[in-house]
């Protein structure tokens, strides 16, 4: 079999046969066998002729060839993927100048991945198509950017600020459908999109939020820390955008929600916050972090009664410039006190001291901002910060990390029609960023730079980002020494001194419980341990981090406890199954609605059908599932909007089999509210302690009837707004 050309990719594995016109061709041959099977290729040797210096011999390999070597005088050794394995082609060059396999190694000791063949530097740039599409993307975003910078749009980027409506509004002028068929179009091509809409009196949009597939996907895995972040809406950006933020195991950030508000009042944050909740599966963050507000902070507390709430300490830092303009002269005096009260102070008492002597010295008993910062120091102050992890996002690096991401795509003059084109690119850029980094760490091993045994433990563990800043707090508990401060019968306090800071730092250390905690807060604000707590462990005879400090967040099991191409085909297959089903679903719904008896027929074949699946799948996947969306919620009394469901709870009024009640009234007539130009109704929803909700089709059918008792159709929701202060009378209003 003669080989002039690089096939489009080997049927099978390379065989002896097979002759190639040069060793070149050969190895792009072996490149192709590789891609497809799921391994990076490597040049490993090659042997000239003595007589004609013509290449006569050479050598392909599998990147993870052989054995890395050690050094001793590496300063910063890179990592090596070589692991010991044999698979490799040897090729030789026949008298005619043809090249054959000489010999051939199939196995290999280690795990292929075909799926991420692409991310091997042998095989970069080697899809066009891929190569093709991603320049085609850079290409749209510097057009998009340089046309609409300065483009002044009358249609869907036009927002107006009703100031006279009862409840500001966002006011499409025109266009306004393309806004709802959007997402429409992403609920199609992905099921799992989730949107929801909140109309004001007149019909107007006053808040749009929506979320997709891998938020909803990203927060079952991330949900203990959530950063909602209004920057661009405080900031005046051109669209009124909040933005639910998360982070994943790579420390990369993951979009957890997107939401248009009108203005930042109690009802507006209840509204979005509930709506966000439902999308989620009812399932509340255990940390959310966001800026200072009395209505952001009181809505919080209503919504989730159980969630730690912490304004992010980077956002009440960068306010001091501008709420403390007229304290210039001593500035620099202020800034290094008011950082020794709110890092070095190791008590709640020394903490409350200091800050008096602040108040004292700079004369601001009659600032209210800073009046307002000390009434909520439990919210922001690291003294106060305990038994919680803020996973980094707290962090001036994190924070500047998270603006640098989002700014490629979001402008102070940016329209909602250019952010919508590029919210797609936002989606992929981070399944791709997510892809290499999951790559990256079972493809590479971090080096360990000393023989402790806390790096030697936690190499394997933590991702390869966590890794590397953990091995700086190893590396440097060498320039720490500590002293004993004082000794009780369940704990020691050591002072360690941190000579690369110049710092002294306070660590408790409790032995029978394997508690530790130090002054600087390295665990609650990033999620491992610092090097202060290491040396107290390691002159305490603790060789192994507690398992409570490795947080599984950053882990490379994070997402899953399964091998990585068991894990990526079984989502694939389960979303494509997903898709038909959810396709296919909303085609019986449709057809089944236009009459009685067409309804009757389809609810029976959705009963018989989830009895049958339920039999088939394992309790193990049922009890996960109730885990995910069966979250127990509190009832409510219901709101008296709609004489229907009050008729249905008192026994005065007939229900069919599931609860649903049934009434001869006529249903009103559709409010034109928002022509999306498509024959279907806006829907709300009254969920259990929340708002009442907005929806256009937007449900997605893994959400339809999670925590949602009674469906409402076309109700009003200023009708809320009427009897929110009886049902919220015990909320945590702000004053």
């Amino acid at each position: 079999m003669d080989v002039n050309a690089v096939p489009d990719g080997p049927k099978s594995e390379p065989e002896e046969p097979i002759e190639f016109d040069s060793n070149d061709l050969a190895y792009e041959y072996y490149k192709e066998y590789a891609k497809s099977v799921g391994f990076g290729t490597a040049k490993l040797s090659s042997r000239r002729s003595r007589s004609s210096k013509e290449f006569i011999d050479a050598k392909f390999s599998c990147i993870r060839y052989g054995n890395k070597q050690q050094s001793n005088d590496a300063i910063n050794p890179r990592p090596s993927p070589k692991i010991g394995c044999k698979a490799s082609m040897h090729v030789k060059r026949k008298s005619d100048g043809k090249w054959y396999i000489h010999s051939f190694v199939k196995e290999h000791n280690h795990e292929l991945i075909p799926s991420q063949s692409h991310f091997f530097r042998s095989h970069r740039g080697s899809d066009p198509h891929k190569a093709d599409a991603k320049a085609r993307r850079k290409t749209i975003l510097a057009s998009m950017s340089k046309q609409y910078g300065v483009y002044q749009c009358n249609g869907l980027d036009n927002f107006i600020r009703n100031q006279n409506d009862r409840g500001r509004s966002l006011t499409l002028e025109e266009g306004d459908a393309q806004l709802l068929e959007h997402f429409v179009t992403m609920q199609e091509e992905n099921p799992k999109f989730f949107y929801a809409v909140d109309l004001n009196e007149e019909h107007q949009l006053r808040t749009v939020f929506w979320v997709d597939a891998k938020g909803i996907d990203d927060y079952t895995n991330f949900s203990d820390v959530v950063s909602f972040d209004t920057t661009y809406f405080m900031n005046k950006y051109k669209i009124p955008l909040v933005l639910f933020i998360g982070v994943n195991q790579h420390c990369h950030p993951t979009l957890l929600g997107c939401a248009l508000i009108a203005d930042e009042t109690f009802f507006t944050f209840v509204w979005l916050f509930q709506t966000w909740y439902l999308a989620m599966g009812s399932r509340a963050p255990n940390v959310i972090l966001s800026d200072q507000g009395n209505y952001l902070e009181a809505a919080i507390a209503s919504v989730f009664p159980d969630t730690r709430h912490c304004y992010c300490l980077w956002y009440v830092l960068e306010k001091f410039s501008s709420q403390l303009d007229y304290m210039n002269p001593w500035h620099d005096t202020f800034i290094a006190k008011f950082d020794k009260c709110i890092h070095k102070s190791w008590t709640e008492e020394q903490f409350d001291k200091r800050w008096m002597k602040l108040v004292n010295k700079f004369n601001l008993g009659e600032d209210t901002w800073f009046q307002s910062l000390y009434q909520d120091r439990r919210l922001w102050a690291p003294t106060f910060i305990k038994n919680v992890s803020l996973a980094g996002l707290s962090t001036r690096s994190r924070s500047e990390s998270l603006n640098s991401f989002f700014d490629k795509y979001i402008q102070v003059d940016t329209s909602l029609r250019v952010f919508l084109e590029r919210y797609k690119v936002i989606v992929e850029d981070m399944y791709e960023e997510q892809a290499k980094a999951d790559f990256d760490a079972w493809h590479d091993t971090p080096e360990v730079k000393s023989p402790s045994p806390f790096e030697k433990q936690l190499s394997s563990v933590y991702t390869h980002v966590i890794f590397k800043k953990f091995q700086v707090e190893v590396l440097g508990a060498a320039a720490c020494h500590l002293k004993i401060e004082k000794e009780d019968s369940s704990s020691i306090t050591y002072v360690v001194k941190d000579f690369e800071t110049n710092q002294d730092y306070m660590v408790e250390w409790n032995e029978t419980q394997l508690d530790i905690c130090c002054s600087c807060r390295s665990f609650e604000f990033k999620g491992y341990l610092c090097r202060h707590a290491i040396v107290v462990l390691q002159m305490s005879g603790v060789f192994t981090i507690p398992v409570k400090y490795v947080l599984q967040r950053w882990t490379n099991v994070a997402a899953s406890r399964i091998p990585l191409s068991e894990k990526l085909e079984n989502v694939q297959t389960k979303i494509r199954r997903l898709n038909d089903l959810c396709r296919r679903a909303i085609i019986v719904g449709e057809e089944g609605s236009i009459s009685q008896e067409s309804y009757k027929i389809a609810l029976d074949a959705i009963k018989d059908a989830m009895m049958q699946c339920s039999n088939v799948n394992n309790s193990a996947e049922k009890e996960e599932e109730q885990v995910v969306i069966g979250v127990p919620v509190e009832p409510m009394p219901h709101l008296n909007v709609n004489k229907g469901v009050n008729k249905a709870a008192s026994g005065k009024e007939k229900s069919n089999n599931d609860g649903i009640a049934v009434t001869k009234d006529k249903v009103p007539a559709e409010a034109e509210a928002v022509n999306i130009g498509i024959n279907a109704s806006f829907h709300q929803m009254d969920l259990p302690n929340t708002r009442l909700l907005q929806l256009h089709n937007m449900m997605p059918p893994h959400l339809q009837g999670v925590a949602v008792p009674t469906m409402f159709h076309n109700v009003a929701s200023t009708q809320y707004h009427n009897v929110a202060s009886a049902q919220l009378q015990n909320s945590h209003l702000p004053h």
